[in-house]
């Protein structure tokens, strides 16, 4: 089975690298994330109630909608902090590439253990940028907040697409398909990667001025 990919392109300040992750990734776990299972007898279930919540942006213009779990929010948070914690490691202007990635097990004969096949795959490629003026940081805070709003209408068109989606498991198998660590949600098996590196002068300069080019074209 091919996984699905969705790739987007976004640069930010150093500063707003947290928020533009959480944002694109909250949005997607929100609509991978289920309530938890309730197993009865026959194999029948009930499914609970996922909570929301919205989480303002500190220096992006923007607000996205996450699922009400503390416990999802800092795994999250742990993830996107080691990520720019790469990023702060590597002099001068930087990029860096980050994918969240949803998969399910295969059960393997012992004593192998289970595959993993992953089904579908988000990746953000990020170029962060330094800005001398504060006015310059006004119009990236705008902007950024713009791109984060057409990225989330990507990803609600995408999220309503009739595609691949693990089918709900009989109890024994449910973790192949979601991640049940969570005491209140329950998103399907994900995982994080990332890499990172230095990006040239010229093409940093470039990005900033395409930047407030298409700023001042709006």
């Amino acid at each position: 089975m091919n996984a699905r990919t969705q790739t987007f392109e976004l640069s930010c300040e150093g500063r707003q690298i947290e928020e533009v992750l959480l944002g694109i990734f909250h949005t997607i776990l929100f609509h991978r994330t289920t309530g938890k299972f309730h197993y009865k007898k026959e194999g029948t279930y009930s499914i609970g109630t996922v909570g929301v919540v919205d989480a303002d942006c500190d220096f992006v213009d923007f607000t996205y909608v996450r699922c009400d779990s503390d416990e999802l929010d800092r795994s999250l948070k742990r993830e996107v902090a080691s990520f720019k914690d790469a990023l702060r490691k590597v002099e001068g202007p930087c990029e860096g590439q980050i994918s969240l990635e949803f998969f399910q097990k295969k059960r393997s004969r012992w004593p192998f253990p289970a595959e993993s096949i992953p089904w579908e795959v988000w990746t953000l490629k990020l170029n962060v940028i330094d800005l001398s003026s504060e006015s310059e940081r006004q119009i990236c805070r705008e902007k950024v907040g713009e791109k984060l709003a057409e990225k989330v209408i990507c990803i609600a068109e995408a999220m309503n697409r009739h595609e691949f989606l693990p089918k709900n498991p009989n109890e024994p198998d449910l973790d192949n398909v979601f991640d049940t660590s969570f005491p209140d949600v329950q998103p399907y098996l994900h995982k994080i990667t990332f890499e990172t590196g230095s990006s040239s002068g010229a093409n940093v300069g470039l990005t900033v001025r395409r930047l407030f080019r298409d700023t001042l074209a709006i």
